[in-house]
């Protein structure tokens, strides 16, 4: 990897990194589709960083904040996470190259989907949804984080939906991917992922995610709830055509 290419990724991580903080996901997301748009650097190289990226932001961001999580839904979250994880990075193993793109494209289409009718009518439900649901949303989560690296969609779309206010939806994402990268990395570990040159680019990474936090605690956007949950599920489109652009053009 050149310097150049180290310096744009790095540009972009930290682009992510400030915005998961303020809205609770998209550092994954946005990292990955850059890198693998442009081709900045292998995906399981740019996996391996985001994971460990992850869990930098989550342990800056988190402290301090924990008493807005709905701790009974973020149990059942994480308890479908978890194993999950691991299953569809087992599951990738199996299947076919079709298979594979077919799963992707739906996932793209539902997450389309999901953007349009939440950026139209952004307003949350009026009661919680019950403990089962966090748990197949949390579910589904590790199951596409495990297949795609992008873990997000199912329990940003759920929990964004939830009579939570900002702060609540925000830190109990934080608290999913933390536990998510958490269970990549140890995963990514045992492979031998974890080059020196890996452990090089992470070292930069560092200062520069500690930073890219800390001012999205401090320098939040000034948008009210509805505007945020607005940006939220545009971005959701964004991705989603991303993927379904990716798997029909690649």
């Amino acid at each position: 990897m050149s310097i150049e290419t180290a310096v744009v990724l790095l540009a972009v991580i930290a682009v992510g990194t400030y915005f998961q903080t303020v809205t609770g996901f998209g550092l994954g997301m946005i990292v990955i589709g850059v890198s693998s748009g442009f081709g900045l650097a292998p995906i399981s190289l740019v996996a391996a960083i985001i994971s460990l990226v992850t869990l930098m932001n989550s342990a800056v961001a988190l402290p301090g904040k924990l008493h807005h999580i709905d701790w009974p839904a973020a149990r059942y979250v994480l308890v479908g996470v978890l194993p999950s994880t691991l299953a569809g990075v087992l599951l990738l193993e199996y299947l076919s190259a079709t298979a594979a793109n077919l799963l992707q494209l739906l996932l793209g289409l539902t997450i389309i989907y999901s953007g349009v009718v939440f950026m139209l009518r952004p307003a949350s439900l009026v009661k919680r949804s019950s403990n089962l649901s966090f748990f197949v949303s949390g579910f589904f989560s590790g199951l596409f984080g495990g297949l795609f690296g992008m873990a997000g969609p199912p329990v940003i779309f759920h929990f964004y939906r939830q009579p939570f206010d900002l702060a609540t939806v925000r830190n109990m994402l934080l608290l999913t991917f933390a536990f998510t990268a958490g269970t990549r990395t140890i995963f990514a570990g045992t492979q031998g992922t974890f080059t020196p040159a890996v452990w090089a680019l992470i070292g930069f990474t560092v200062p520069l995610v500690a930073l890219a936090t800390i001012a999205g605690r401090r320098y939040p956007p000034p948008f009210a709830q509805v505007t945020m949950r607005r940006i939220a599920f545009g971005v959701l489109i964004l991705i989603g055509s991303g993927l379904v652009f990716n798997t029909l053009y690649r």
